[in-house]
């Protein structure tokens, strides 16, 4: 699809090389700081994390916290007590079910507790460079703006994406769009005076009709 090619084009000059702005040093650390990182920026997750995983980062030793000392290390992330709950559960899972390791696949990853497909997909395609496109607000928002979606559901979503990009472009695709959600598309008051999209955009002709 001549559309397709030309939003890839587009957002390979924007965002070259896209990186998780997450902080982490290995694979646990990142499984925490995205489930962190729901309903919350990546900016607030990495100042929280900074002091959290200096003692914790690793599922033995963030298991040697109780929940409410937990939630009061993590509490500015916002949703502190589901948060916490799901870290020390998702722990505990690893230890008993994976011999403490971060499982590499999709399917034993969403059999960790507090894991839903959206934190699978980013663990896999960050840490383990597998093909996958993680549908968080930004990627939902900017799809269904731009016409590659049309769905406020981010399974759907995420299928639709994937029939339309090169399964090996999807990792990359995922953090080009997260960033220009980000930074340029935002929810509120999108950058549009500078977007090489906007004859695509479905939000563009509704406010500049």
């Amino acid at each position: 699809m001549k559309k397709t090619k030309e939003i890839s084009e587009e957002l390979d000059k924007m965002f070259p090389q896209p990186k998780c702005e997450l902080d982490y040093n290995n694979v646990y650390e990142l499984l925490v700081a995205v489930i962190l990182s729901a309903q919350c920026t990546d900016k607030r997750v990495n100042l929280v994390t900074k002091n959290l995983f200096k003692e914790y980062n690793s599922p033995e030793k963030m298991l040697t916290l109780s929940q409410p000392e937990l939630e009061s290390k993590i509490y500015s992330c916002g949703f502190y007590h589901n948060k916490a709950k799901n870290i020390l559960s998702m722990s505990k899972d690893l230890l008993d079910k994976f011999h403490g390791q971060v499982p590499n696949n999709l399917d034993d990853l969403q059999k960790l507790a507090g894991v839903g497909r959206k934190t699978a997909n980013v663990v896999y395609s960050e840490a383990f460079k597998g093909d996958a496109i993680a549908v968080d607000t930004h990627v939902l928002r900017v799809s269904n703006r731009l016409g590659l979606a049309t769905t406020q559901n981010p399974y759907k979503c995420e299928i639709e994406l994937m029939k339309l990009f090169d399964k090996s472009s999807w990792g990359k695709l995922h953090l080009q769009l997260v960033h220009f959600g980000r930074y340029k598309c935002k929810a509120i008051k999108p950058d549009c005076n500078n977007c090489p999209f906007t004859k695509f955009c479905d939000y563009y002709a509704k406010h500049n009709s």
